[in-house]
């Protein structure tokens, strides 16, 4: 299709037309259609080539990189399984907060402009290899004993940030005030393998803290620009593929121990538990609701957005996952019997996806906060259920709940009529 005889080559970057489709993205323009004149505003490629690319849809490359990112997951939930203590979930929050920080530091390259020539292909897929070793060493590399596990975990990542900085100067050279800080976290997790005991544990939070905190320094408003709709979607497609990766491990697990008719309750169980999370983040309508609020957003506003809305807000999210599937992991082969570790982890997790949804919905006003934080508390509650009765009753109670918040929910909207554009609590 030419530029002529597509019906979105008129409309901005800021509002998707149609089929999301790719055009050429030169040059940017503001939400009345005149070209940006901010200094800051991202720059196209080295001698802006007309050829570059802002997304509309998630490519199939993209998805391809979820999956090797969600493998981190896996063995993150590997690991808190083996070790369900408070040492397990420091790590845990460690690593995954160090990772799924240059997780989003590609969904924000991608967003700039498609993977769709070659070199770059190669080199994503690059970056995918940097991320599958980083998630292979993760048990024993993350641990408090250096080993050299943990020192292919650091280069793996470092390969991943590297990869990263090469692809985005391609498209933006606004990338050069970030990379120091995300080769440094590096060098710490490096450090971190080679050392042990405590030392490892300080390694691991520098290299997360400086992470965080480098937005306050280098403000990405004005530098960075965000194409709502491909922004959402790519989000969107990782907590499908979290939860999709968590029912993987609940039933490699399963497996394990033979299909009796106990395994197989608890199997479809926590299939239940995944899909009414799943129904938390997709059934209402939120992730539709959250892409008008980021196109509604002044552009150099959306930064800061996507900031608190989908990495902040989605750390809770994804570690809820991997902590419920910890603990949908540990029941199984104890069935109708109670299971403190178990119990927690059900609990904490289903707890931080709720809080952590609430938190999503308040960041971008998209609907009511107060209902999923309340069930997120009442979540938690439901710990003394599997911890003195049977993990199992606490999976059907978890179930019930979550359905019953949601059944509340669209009763109250149905009576109230439609939500306003911005009705966060």
């Amino acid at each position: 299709m030419t530029k002529q005889d597509d019906p979105s080559a008129s409309q901005t970057p800021a509002t998707p037309p149609g089929p999301r489709s790719g055009h050429p993205r030169v040059p940017e323009q503001a939400p009345g259609g005149e070209p940006e004149s901010s200094p800051g505003e991202p720059k196209g490629a080295p001698g802006g080539e007309p050829g570059d690319t802002a997304p509309l849809r998630v490519s199939t490359l993209e998805l391809f990189f979820d999956l090797v990112f969600a493998f981190t997951l896996t063995r993150l939930t590997t690991l808190l399984a083996r070790h369900l203590s408070v040492t397990g979930a420091i790590q845990v929050v460690l690593v995954f907060g160090v990772l799924w920080w240059m997780y989003g530091a590609y969904a924000w390259l991608t967003n700039t402009r498609t993977p769709d020539r070659t070199p770059e292909r190669l080199l994503l897929l690059l970056g995918m290899a940097g991320f599958l070793v980083a998630g292979l060493a993760i048990p024993e590399g993350s641990g408090p004993t250096g080993s050299a596990s943990g020192v292919a975990l650091g280069l793996g990542y470092l390969l991943v940030v590297v990869v990263h900085s090469v692809l985005y100067y391609r498209v933006n050279r606004n990338i050069l005030r970030v990379t120091p800080f995300n080769v440094t976290s590096a060098l710490l997790v490096i450090g971190a393998g080679l050392t042990g005991g405590v030392a490892a544990y300080l390694l691991w939070a520098a290299a997360l803290a400086i992470q965080v905190l480098s937005p306050l320094i280098v403000h990405p408003g004005g530098r960075f620009y965000i194409q709502p709709a491909h922004f959402v979607e790519r989000h969107g497609a990782l907590v499908i593929v979290a939860l999709g990766e968590s029912v993987a491990a609940l039933g490699i697990a399963a497996a394990a121990h033979g299909v009796t008719f106990a395994v197989a309750l608890t199997a479809v169980l926590g299939l239940a538990l995944s899909a009414s999370l799943w129904w938390v983040y997709f059934g209402g309508g939120d992730d539709e609701r959250a892409e008008r609020a980021m196109a509604a957003a002044e552009p150099t506003a959306r930064p800061g957005l996507a900031l608190a809305g989908y990495f902040y807000a989605h750390i809770p999210m994804l570690l809820g996952v991997v902590v419920m599937a910890a603990g949908v992991k540990l029941t199984i082969g104890h069935a109708a019997q109670p299971h403190p570790a178990a119990a927690i982890a059900l609990a904490c997790g289903v707890a931080l996806f709720l809080g952590g949804d609430a938190w999503f919905r308040r960041v971008l006003r998209i609907g009511r906060a107060r209902p999923r934080a309340v069930a997120a508390v009442a979540a938690l509650a439901t710990a003394a259920l599997g911890a003195t009765v049977a993990v199992e009753a606490q999976m059907a109670v978890l179930v019930a709940g979550i359905a019953a918040m949601l059944c509340a929910e669209h009763y109250r909207a149905r009576r109230a009529g439609p939500l306003p554009q911005h009705a966060g609590e």
